[in-house]
């Protein structure tokens, strides 16, 4: 009896895993697609994805993600003076120049 309960346990954690990470996959590319231009560039928005995968961790994903929809968190990011934000923005720089580099 412990022995099954703690199978299920075990696999009820990596189902959990599993999904938390299928949802978090593909921020990037989710806020490129719906953005006006991204339904047309369905491919170079998965690529984009796949460079922000790479290059940004989840949290920051969610973050850029926002300034597809609000381009003007951007220009606050980037004119911020917080230690955070500045950090961020020159990921987001080497990131662009990353995925335009790659996805050209």
């Amino acid at each position: 009896m412990f022995r099954s309960s703690r199978v299920l346990c075990i696999c009820a954690c990596l189902t959990a895993a599993l999904t938390s990470s299928i949802a978090e996959a593909g921020t990037i590319e989710r806020a490129c697609l719906s953005s006006s231009r991204g339904a047309a560039q369905t491919r170079l928005c998965h690529c984009i994805g796949q460079v922000a995968e790479q290059r940004l961790t989840r949290s920051e994903q969610r973050t850029v993600a926002s300034w597809f929809e609000d381009p003007h968190r951007a220009q606050e990011a980037r004119q911020s003076v917080r230690n955070r934000d500045e950090a961020l923005w020159r990921k987001y720089q080497v990131f662009g120049t990353d995925a335009e580099r790659i996805c050209g």
